[in-house]
This record gives structure tokens, C-alpha cells and sequence, in this order.
């Protein structure tokens, strides 16, 4: 990589690195995901959030960014099903209901229910997927800060760095939340807990579909 796409790529690297640390969707869902289920499905929502960033990356690198950013109304229907969704996954932890106290199992809290490391994984991708402002951030930082005569294969590069910073990123947040301390500490909340990072989600989702209007 020569010097004039290092430039390039740092200045890339801290805008994206300065996003992703932001609390958004994707925080919410990593912190949730971790605290009821554990490390493991935690985890695997992590790399699905990292692995949900490269339809943006591929979007973006055949052109349909430009093509949405040109044209209104499809950039609004892109709007409209990312708010939608998370909308939908904002409403389903606000229905959650109280649970049972945990069980001391060998010193550690026993898993309240259960969510396979395949659901978890979609679930990730289509959060970061669906996410219109993950959207707009690719429109933005690939029409302002990379240059158009940098090559496809550099710009490629760019995407693949950032799919790993962004499920490295949440998987140091899914550890976190899933130690057995912190863990015990945020399920002694329960539903309320869960409510709160529904109305989170809810919140993110009502400001996206305001935008629209």
C-alpha cells in the first residue's frame, strides 16, 4: 500500500473506528444478546454484525451506493425496511416478561433460555444489514474520503478492514457483557433490562423513520 493510501486508509480507518464505538443498534443487540445468552451466542452476534458491514461494502463498491444516493425514493424504501426492522426487534424485547431467578450452577448463572448460534449470527447480519444509517455512512465516507481513482482492489481492502474492526469491536463488547459478574449483575434486572434496550432500539428506529418524513 503506498503512502498516498495509507493517508487515505488512516483518516477511514479513525472515522469508521469513531462510528463504530458509538452506542447504536448494534451495540444494543451485542449487549442484549450477551447478558441473556451468554458468550458463546454473544459472540456469534458479533460476527454477524461484522459480516452484515460487507453488503454495504459490496454495495458500495458496484456502484448501487451512487445509484441510491441519486435516486430519493430508493434510498427512502432502504430507510423504511432497516427502521422497520429494527422497529420489529425493539417491540419483541419490549414484550419481554419477568423470568425465574437464576440458579447457581458451579458458581456461574444458569442460561435462562436458549437461542442457537445460527439465529444469533442472522440475527447480527440483519441488524447491522438492515441498518439505513450503516448506509448513509458508507454513501458518505466512500464519496468523500476515498478517492474515485483509487482502485477496486485497495477499496476492497477498506471493506474487509472494517468487517473485522466491527465484529472484533463487538465481540470485545460481547466478553464484557458476558463475564459472570457483569452477566449476573444486568439479569438480576430481568425484564427491565431487556425493556430498556428495547426502547433503545425503538428509539434509533423512530428517529430513522422520522428522517424520512
Amino acid at each position: 500500500m503506498t503512502s498516498s493510501y495509507l493517508t487515505e486508509f488512516l483518516s477511514l480507518a479513525i472515522i469508521h473506528f469513531l462510528a463504530v464505538v458509538a452506542p447504536g443498534p448494534d451495540f444494543a443487540i451485542t449487549v442484549r444478546q450477551s447478558v441473556r445468552y451468554g458468550r458463546l451466542v454473544g459472540l456469534f452476534t458479533a460476527l454477524g454484525i461484522g459480516a452484515g458491514i460487507s453488503v454495504h461494502v459490496l454495495y458500495t463498491l458496484l456502484g448501487i451506493g451512487a445509484l441510491m444516493h441519486a435516486t430519493p425514493w430508493l434510498l427512502s424504501v432502504a430507510k423504511v425496511v432497516g427502521g422497520a426492522y429494527i422497529l420489529y426487534l425493539g417491540i419483541s424485547l419490549l414484550k419481554s416478561k419477568p423470568t425465574k431467578a437464576l440458579d447457581e450452577v458451579q458458581g456461574s448463572p444458569a442460561v435462562v433460555d436458549e437461542q442457537t448460534i445460527g439465529k444469533a449470527f442472522r440475527i447480527g447480519f440483519l441488524t447491522n444489514a438492515t441498518n439505513p444509517k450503516a448506509t448513509l455512512f458508507f454513501l458518505a465516507i466512500f464519496t468523500t474520503v476515498v478517492s474515485g481513482e483509487t482502485p477496486m482492489k485497495i477499496q476492497a481492502l477498506y471493506g474487509l478492514w472494517m468487517c473485522c474492526v466491527n465484529a472484533v469491536w463487538f465481540m470485545l463488547v460481547s466478553f464484557l457483557f458476558s463475564s459472570p459478574r457483569v452477566r449476573q449483575l444486568f439479569l438480576r434486572m430481568g425484564h427491565w433490562f431487556e425493556r430498556t434496550m428495547g426502547l433503545v432500539l425503538v428509539f434509533f428506529a423512530g428517529r430513522l423513520l422520522l428522517s424520512i418524513i
